[in-house]
């Protein structure tokens, strides 16, 4: 099986990769092999492997100067992710997408589920939830 990971040198990434490795052929890509901030160019780099599996662990991760670069932090993480699930789709792979706790509001008592309504309260969070 072949694992291709974005993001490879974060922080998630990184240990991903690492985690992966016994399960098959990782991938490892960073952000000069796989700039997500082009999404069309970046999924025709992740075709070029023909992974079985996609794992998205890159994203647009400055909270606070996504208020001021909206569209950066939307083309990463979000317009590049629907990019990564066409072309998932087109290769019958798996896509693996990390979403954050930033879709959600704080406001509930107890630990979120994912069925939780989503309540985003800044643009990063906006960005991972239309991702």
């Amino acid at each position: 099986m072949k694992l291709l990971v974005t993001g490879a040198t974060g922080q998630v990434g990184w240990e991903l990769a690492r985690s992966l490795m016994p399960l098959g052929e990782v991938v490892a890509l960073d952000r000069a092999a796989c700039d997500l901030s082009d999404p069309q160019a970046a999924a025709a780099v992740v075709a070029g492997y023909a992974p079985d599996v996609i794992v998205n662990a890159a994203a647009y991760t400055a909270v606070d100067k996504a208020e001021s670069e909206p569209e950066l932090a939307n083309r990463i993480n979000a317009d590049a992710v629907g990019a990564l699930a066409d072309t998932a789709r087109t290769l019958g792979a798996l896509l693996v997408h990390y979403s954050t706790d930033y879709v959600f509001d704080g406001s509930k008592a107890t630990a979120y589920v994912e069925t939780d309504p989503t309540a985003p309260l800044n643009v990063y969070g906006a960005s991972k939830l239309a991702g």
